[in-house]
This record gives C-alpha cells, structure tokens and sequence, in this order.
C-alpha cells in the first residue's frame, strides 16, 4: 500500500476510534469512518503483542495488506479502517485471513455487492 492508503499518525487512529462504526468477527475489529472527499481508502493497522513476537505480527500485517490489495476494486472508498487483529489471527494463513476480513466487511456493508458474485 502506498502512503495515500495508510493511517499512520496515533491522532487519526483516535479520530477513526471516537467517530468510526465497529464491526468484529472473532479474528478482527474493523473501525469505519467515512470520509467526504477522499478519493480513496486508507488502511490502519493495530496488532498487539499479545498476539506473538514481532515476526508473528509483522506477518499479520502483510496478510491484512495483501488480502486488501487483492479486494482493492471492490472495497468502498471515501473510507478510513482501522484493522485490530485479534489473537485467534496468529494461527490463520493468508487464505483464512482474507476470508475472515471479507467477512467482516461484508457485515459492515463495506465491500461492493458484485465482490461476490465473481466467486
């Protein structure tokens, strides 16, 4: 993801916290925030360290990357989500992550209809 697809910045996070909408499976805790004017989405990402050691979560965040990547057309813009990962995501592969996250973005109507119909 490119710097325009990221939240970085702990005050944004706090925006996106306070404002947002949540929405959980057992794996992740998606925040959406609406944004008028943003051309397209960004992406936060949170994985504590109660979930392993640094590469465990380090791995994490690339599935979450990834997995959005690869949905990239389908997902609303003109959104911010904060992705919490929760610790049964440690013993997830990539397949089981991106189904996972397509599952709580399909509860919090985030991703586009058409998503899947194209399964």
């Amino acid at each position: 993801m490119n710097k325009a697809h990221r939240i970085k910045k702990n005050i944004e996070f706090q925006y996106v916290f306070k404002n947002g909408k949540s929405f959980a499976n057992r794996q992740f805790v998606i925040y959406i925030l609406k944004k008028e004017n943003q051309k397209n989405f960004r992406i936060g990402l949170s994985v504590s360290k109660k979930i392993g050691k640094a590469v465990k979560r380090v791995e994490i965040k690339r599935y979450i990357r990834q997995a959005f990547h690869e949905m990239y057309p389908y997902i609303e813009s003109e959104y911010d989500y904060v992705i919490i990962a929760r610790k049964p995501a440690a013993e997830m592969n990539f397949h089981e992550v991106k189904k996972s996250l397509e599952h709580v973005l399909k509860i919090a109507k985030a991703i586009k209809g058409d998503y899947f119909k194209k399964k």
